[in-house]
């Protein structure tokens, strides 16, 4: 493995970990809104959205840095 693919590779990771602590914390703010009394429900649906966005993004960023396995 070259310099630059094991920066990249360590970016990757980093921006991972981001992702994934925003995707958490989407969760737990979605899980606050709807204990409460007046659910607003439009936002939650964006909150939603974001998270499977989210997800999206983490599983692209896995399958880059998960080597291709041939069975």
């Amino acid at each position: 493995m070259s310099f630059t693919s094991s920066i990249d590779t360590e970016e990757l990771h980093k921006q991972l970990a981001d992702l994934r602590a925003e995707h958490r914390d989407l969760d737990d703010a979605i899980n606050a809104l709807a204990e409460q009394a007046h659910i607003n429900q439009i936002q939650i649906q964006r909150m939603k959205k974001k998270k499977l966005l989210l997800k999206d993004q983490i599983i692209r960023i896995e399958s880059l840095l998960l080597p291709d396995i041939i069975a």
